[in-house]
């Protein structure tokens, strides 16, 4: 059973094949933009259902394994009681341990496979889950990635641009100072005289 996302991925192969080419070409083709945006529309509405169908099976991982263990005990006890009640016939005993021994391998086998099934199936969606996952991850670290680039560049800027004000005013205060202490000395001789 195939999922909707390679349905729809089918499609659209489909709709490209169905694409006429373009005139005097063997390789460029004319598609029909609106038909194409809405098998991608599709895709891309597929993918979130498809990525929670993933991730439920993921973390139902245990249940499935348990699922398939419990029924594998079930043929494994039911393999015990028949090969008990074959048993307790003493004239086909030979033949109860020979079909009891089938009857345990059979139900081992089939156990196995049981869970060798399961186990495939949730790993194979692990996978796809955290491949998926790591895309979108990768994605927000280049986001992050620039928005701290963008930020540093801003901030040096403001950085420098409050040292150079810093400066002009430390200049400012510098020509201000000689006045100030001019007139104070100018106004401590007008007292001394008027003394």
């Amino acid at each position: 059973m195939s999922s909707k996302i390679e349905q729809t991925i089918e499609q659209i192969d489909e709709f490209i094949e169905n694409c006429k080419y373009k005139p005097f070409s063997t390789e460029v083709i004319m598609v029909n933009k609106s038909e194409l945006e809405e098998l991608i529309v599709d895709l891309r509405k597929t993918l979130p259902e498809e990525i929670t169908r993933y991730q439920k099976i993921i973390s139902n991982k245990e249940a499935i394994l348990n699922d398939a263990k419990k029924k594998a005990q079930d043929l494994i006890n039911d393999a015990t009681i028949q090969t008990n009640e074959l048993i307790s016939e003493h004239q086909i005993m030979q033949q109860a341990y020979a079909q009891a021994n089938e009857i345990v391998e059979l139900a081992s086998k089939q156990a196995q496979e049981i869970l060798d099934s399961a186990t495939t199936e949730a790993n194979d969606m692990k996978t796809a889950a955290m491949q998926y996952t790591d895309s979108i991850l990768a994605n927000l670290e280049n986001i992050i990635k620039h928005s701290i680039d963008t930020s540093t560049a801003n901030y040096n800027t403001m950085m420098a641009d409050l040292q150079q004000v810093e400066s002009i005013i430390s200049s400012n205060r510098a020509e201000l100072m000689p006045q100030e202490e001019e007139e104070a000395v100018t106004t401590e001789e007008t007292q001394q005289q008027a003394i």
